[in-house]
């Protein structure tokens, strides 16, 4: 607060001379409706967000199916990989038999996901399944350990379970640990007399989001709830398509017993090779029912996203290469799981799919209304390959089938991976001939592209489909590719153009949403973590500003008649209006990317007398300083209040805002 003190007063001596800066908003008449959906989340299982991230399970390789079985996992004394478990998509499991020595023990021992975050005095469920093969009883000790204290004893928690039977039951028992540790690890030690069988062994914090036994870490799911996002895409990009059709995120997979979802391989396990990660696995913990709930969780709108039949373009250059692609004539199959996955969010409770979620917990529909076909899928032209439409001719086929037999779920098409260029210009108009609702753009751009296409969207074809922003961030130039202050401010910028333009620009989300600090392979991100502490950044907060002040119809607001969007002579202010209904509020959005403080005076037409208008102020003087887990709060939005004076014909607000800053007035009508 000091810091922005002084930094106000300095503003204020540069611009004793400056010239203002007139916006006009006028307040009498409302412009388009901001969509609902207009500011949300785009969730991918890259840098570890799912497992080892917003999934709460800390144990990795939890079934022993990675194709090392034993990723994850040190074992000790007789311990065997068996093949012929209870779980037909999950047929591994380990045999621990007696050591048959006194001094030796059979054990496993779970490392987790960069080791396992455990805190002092909270409850952790651990599970398993379990059987004696031959009958009668066994003990298990379980224990959750530091390796590398200097305690006489490792442990920081233990329980015993008790295993009786030939049949296969889930175990439960709570560990307590003493103290909190971001590295522990988790023990199982088998009984000395009698041989045990283990599958799906798991542990769970007690105090997940919501409680739920399969859930999420609450910390991070919390901090996706206070971003109050409109839509929830997922289940991610890249990892939609696969390194290869086997490899493809299929839905169906995720759904039912979480025993009994196959294990996958994750398409970022191979992308980087100066950030490897060879054991970045999916097992399915969190799926489409997860989805789901968490978008009833947040009164979020739930924007599945599907394979279309092709397998990753920039990993398969050559479409026609087998396995890269499904055959037209072949694409019934997944065109079935499309309408089989409308009908497992929509249909009744006795239909096929329906019926799935219904024993999952959740009889009500979930109410499904956007589905996104394909990510970042495109066409050739005779310029590149000569391919053809290979992504639109199985759009079409999808679309022509959902259309059939769901006329009113919205369809999002894509427009590749580019902002502009070939494969842009390509696709666009062809989204218009298929007639999809949405389709869905992607730039990661720098900084001089965000300053320089403040009016992107004030051009658009107003008749044809609307846009959804599905991927942005402004990726810095000179290597700043990171979550530095200057690049987060060009993403508000940009944002007041996305705003003003509502009336095309139906959803917008950021991307990408998580990062674990010891396993990103991608950035920036919009939250962070270790094992037990997260930070939100810079972009984080931008977009809960837009979220949290989105309003509900757009006003003009205009400087000398012209759209306030970086233009020539605006000394590097962007501007955005809206009105609330709910609250009578009109909420100005005004960014100044300059170097200079800029003095601007709000004409607020349609409004009389004097007010006080409060404000939300992002404002640093390090262009590169960023929020970090040790100091998670050095950039954060700060409130204040400002004077609105009554003008002859209006109500006017005027102020000086500061260099590379972020300013939101809210003022009463």
């Amino acid at each position: 607060m000091k810091n922005l003190t002084t930094m106000l007063l300095l503003a204020a001596s540069l611009t004793a001379g400056a010239q203002t800066h007139i916006f006009d908003v006028n307040t009498k008449k409302l412009g388009a409706p901001v969509q609902p959906t207009m500011y949300g989340i785009f969730f991918e299982d890259i840098n570890y967000a799912a497992d080892g991230g917003l999934y709460a399970e800390l144990v990795k390789n939890r079934s022993f199916e990675f194709p090392n079985a034993f990723t994850g996992w040190d074992i000790s004394g007789k311990v065997t990989l068996m093949n012929d478990g209870p779980f037909e998509r999950n047929p591994h499991y380990v045999r621990l038999e007696p050591a048959d020595h006194s001094d030796r023990h059979t054990m496993i021992e779970n490392h987790g996901f960069f080791g396992m975050g455990v805190k002092g005095g909270q409850e952790y469920r651990f599970s398993v399944w379990a059987r004696v093969p031959d009958g009668g009883k066994a003990k298990l000790w379980v224990d959750l350990v530091d390796n590398a204290t200097m305690d006489d004893d490792q442990k920081l928690g233990n329980a015993g379970v008790e295993v009786s039977g030939k049949e296969w039951k889930k175990y439960t028992a709570i560990i307590k640990p003493k103290r909190t540790f971001a590295k522990a690890h988790l023990r199982v030690w088998g009984d000395s007399k009698v041989t045990t069988d283990l599958e799906h062994v798991s542990l769970f914090p007690v105090d997940t989001w919501k409680g739920r036994e399969n859930g999420m870490r609450k910390d991070l799911a919390q901090a996706l709830n206070d971003m109050h996002p409109g839509v929830f895409r997922f289940p991610g990009g890249c990892i939609v398509e696969g390194v290869d059709l086997a490899t493809r995120y299929q839905w169906k997979n995720t759904v039912g017993p979480v025993e009994n979802r196959p294990l996958n391989e994750n398409r970022w396990h191979y992308t980087f090779t100066n950030r490897y990660f060879p054991d970045y696995y999916q097992s399915y913990g969190l799926g489409f029912f997860e989805f789901f709930q968490l978008c009833e969780d947040f009164g979020s709108e739930a924007l599945p996203v599907i394979s279309c039949g092709l397998s990753c373009q920039f990993q398969n250059p050559d479409p026609t290469k087998p396995g890269v692609h499904v055959a037209l004539e072949d694409l019934e199959p997944y065109i079935q799981d499309a309408l089989d996955l409308i009908e497992f969010a929509n249909g009744p409770a006795d239909s096929k799919w329906g019926k799935v979620r219904a024993e999952m917990g959740h009889p009500a529909p979930f109410g499904l209304k956007f589905l996104g076909v394909g990510n970042e899928q495109w066409d050739y032209d005779e310029a590149h390959g000569g391919f053809g439409p290979v992504f639109t001719a199985r759009l079409k086929k999808f679309s022509d089938a959902i259309r059939k037999k769901y006329p009113n779920i919205k369809l999002i098409g894509t427009t590749g991976p580019n902002s502009e260029g070939w494969d842009f210009d390509l696709l666009q108009p062809r989204m218009k001939e298929l007639k999809v609702d949405l389709y869905d753009e992607h730039y990661y751009r720098n900084e001089k592209w965000f300053l320089s296409h403040g009016l992107r969207y004030d051009s658009y074809d107003r008749k044809g489909p609307k846009v959804f922003a599905g991927e942005y961030a402004c990726h810095g130039s000179n290597k700043h590719k990171w979550n530095h202050y200057y690049t987060s401010l060009l993403e508000a910028a940009h944002m007041t153009g996305i705003e003003r333009n509502a009336d095309i620009v139906h959803m917008a989300t950021y991307a990408p949403l998580f990062a674990h600090v010891e396993g990103w392979q991608w950035r920036p991100d919009a939250i962070w973590y270790d094992n037990l502490r997260m930070f939100k950044s810079v972009s984080y907060y931008v977009q809960q500003l837009y979220a949290t002040n989105k309003g509900s119809h757009v006003l003009s607001l205009t400087m000398n008649k012209k759209p306030v969007a970086g233009q020539e002579g605006q000394d590097g202010l962007f501007a955005s209006a809206v009105f609330e209904q709910s609250t009578g509020e009109v909420i100005v959005k005004v960014v100044n990317t300059g170097d200079q403080t800029q003095p601007i005076s709000l004409q607020l037409q349609g409004m009389k007398g004097a007010r006080t208008a409060s404000t939300l102020t992002l404002c640093h003087d390090g262009m590169d300083d960023e929020n970090t887990l040790d100091n998670p709060e050095k950039i954060v939005p700060q409130p204040g209040t400002c004077q609105v004076e009554a003008g002859k014909s209006a109500s006017v607000l005027t102020d000086n805002l500061p260099a590379k800053s972020f300013r939101i007035y809210k003022i009463k009508k």
